[in-house]
C-alpha cells in the first residue's frame, strides 16, 4: 500500500471513530509496518506545527520552529511514555502499537484541520472548546475502539496522557523560560 492509500483509509478510520463505528481498527494497520507509516504521518504533522506560526503569518515573537518541534516531540515522548506505563499496568501492552498508529494518524489529521482554520482565519479562540471536545471524543475511542480498554481503564488512560501534557509542559518551561507555546493537533 502507497503511503496515500494508507493515508486515505487512516482518514476513513478516524471518520469511524468520531462515531464511534466498531470497526473502526479495520481501516488502520496494527502491525509494525502500520506503526511506520504513521510515524511519518506524525513527522509531517510535527513539520507542520512546527512552522504553523510562519504559515499563519504570526508575530514575531512567536519563536524558532525548532522550539515547537522540541515541545512536540517532548510531549509525544512523554505520552507514549506514560500510555506505556499505563498499559503496562493493565496487562495491555498489546495495546500500545494500535494505540499510536491510531493515535498518530488523528494527530496529522487534527494537525491539518487546524491549519486549514487557522488559513481561513477563522479565530482560534471561538475553536478551543469544539477543537478540545473533539480531540476528547477521538482520544476516547481510540481507547474504546482500537486499544479495546474498559471503561475505568479509559478513564486512567486519559489522565495518565493528560499528566504527560502537563508534565512536558512544565519540562519546556524550564528548558526554555519566556517561549511562547504554540500547541495544535
Amino acid at each position: 500500500m502507497t503511503f496515500v492509500q494508507e493515508t486515505l483509509q487512516a482518514l476513513r478510520g478516524i471518520g469511524a471513530i468520531l462515531v464511534g463505528r466498531r470497526d473502526a481498527y479495520r481501516h488502520f494497520d496494527l502491525s509494525l509496518a502500520g506503526l511506520a507509516g504513521s510515524m511519518a504521518a506524525f513527522f509531517i504533522a510535527l513539520l507542520i506545527n512546527g512552522y504553523m506560526p510562519f504559515l499563519i503569518n504570526a508575530s514575531e515573537d512567536m519563536g524558532p520552529a525548532w522550539q515547537n518541534i522540541v515541545l512536540a516531540l517532548l510531549l509525544f515522548g512523554l505520552q507514549v511514555g506514560f500510555a506505556a506505563l499505563v498499559l503496562r499496568q493493565f496487562g495491555r501492552m498489546d495495546g500500545l502499537v494500535p494505540y499510536l498508529v491510531a493515535d498518530n494518524w488523528a494527530t496529522l489529521f487534527m494537525t491539518i484541520l487546524s491549519l486549514a482554520l487557522a488559513l481561513l482565519n477563522i479565530q482560534s479562540d471561538i475553536l478551543v472548546l469544539p477543537l478540545g471536545i473533539l480531540i476528547l471524543i477521538v482520544e476516547i475511542n481510540i481507547a474504546r475502539l482500537i486499544v479495546t480498554l474498559s471503561g475505568w481503564q479509559i478513564a486512567a488512560f486519559l489522565i495518565a496522557q493528560f499528566a504527560a501534557v502537563v508534565v512536558g509542559l512544565m519540562a519546556f518551561g524550564t528548558l526554555f523560560p519566556g517561549a511562547a507555546v504554540v500547541v495544535t493537533g
